[in-house]
């Protein structure tokens, strides 16, 4: 059959969007995911978006990796979701929707900045190398020097796969301070198993274990990826990061069909 499908990008971290209102997309097949997402073979991205239809808010957010496999919260792929459906006429310019993560508010501007409200962190794990915490995926957040030649896929592998975090592993963030309210990241990101040029949630980590373990004292920051520049905000309360945004651009790259 041919599959309609849309290739969508947030700061270079990119998506093959099906619209599945109609449920023509066979979910368990993750050979076909794996297929689609192949930059050789297939028509290349970091994961796979289904927008299916959701009974209480405007749609269903469905993310798989690239290696085929469901995966956890993606904040720049909800992001372009959410310019997605504003493509196909489904919202306007805000939105709430579901994710593996829960509840999502996003909004949508006419360029197409979207900001993502992602979840509320209230435990991260600090230590002298390194930060835990969950922003809707793991996320593992460590200090390093020159960030610019560091080997992110050695690294980040050593780390994803190492005892500390057991079966499920982590994604992997490495982090340059450019000043107080500006830090430079590169992601190893688990599933893609390899450095991708942008990850939302990973950026949002990055912010939060920034202020958490004084890097600053901000709570408005500029993240630096690979593939461009994102805005992560929040409010702290009682020791909880709450209304955290994730701000950036979300582009149509192009639509296309192929034989599945």
């Amino acid at each position: 059959m041919q599959l309609e499908f849309y290739k969508y990008q947030g700061t270079g971290n990119d998506f093959v969007m099906i619209d599945n209102r109609t449920a023509i997309f066979p979910k368990e097949n993750t050979e076909l995911v794996a297929h689609l997402c192949d930059r050789r073979f297939g028509i290349g991205a970091d994961g796979l978006i289904l927008l299916d239809t959701d009974s209480e808010t405007d749609f269903r957010m469905v993310y798989y990796n690239s290696d085929g496999n469901l995966s956890s919260m993606c904040g720049n792929g909800g992001r372009c979701l959410v310019a997605f459906a504003k493509k196909l006429n489904i919202i306007q310019n805000e939105t709430t929707f579901i994710a593996s993560d829960g509840l999502h508010y996003a909004t949508v501007s006419e360029e197409n900045i979207v900001s993502l409200q992602m979840i509320d962190v209230t435990e991260i794990k600090n230590t002298s190398e390194y930060s835990f915490l969950n922003t809707g995926s793991p996320h593992h957040v460590q200090l390093v020097a020159d960030l610019e030649n560091y080997n992110v896929k050695e690294n980040g592998a050593t780390i994803r796969y190492g005892d500390l975090y057991g079966k499920e592993g982590s994604n992997v963030n490495f982090v340059k301070k450019i000043n107080e309210n500006t830090f430079s990241l590169r992601t190893y990101e688990r599933g893609v198993e390899g450095e991708t040029l942008a990850c939302g949630t990973g950026a949002t980590a990055v912010a939060i274990a920034m202020n958490a373990t004084g890097q600053t004292n901000l709570n408005a920051i500029n993240l630096n990826v690979e593939g461009g520049k994102l805005a992560v905000s929040f409010d702290i309360e009682n020791g909880k990061y709450t209304n955290v945004f994730l701000k950036g651009p979300a582009e149509f790259v192009y639509k296309g069909t192929i034989e599945i």
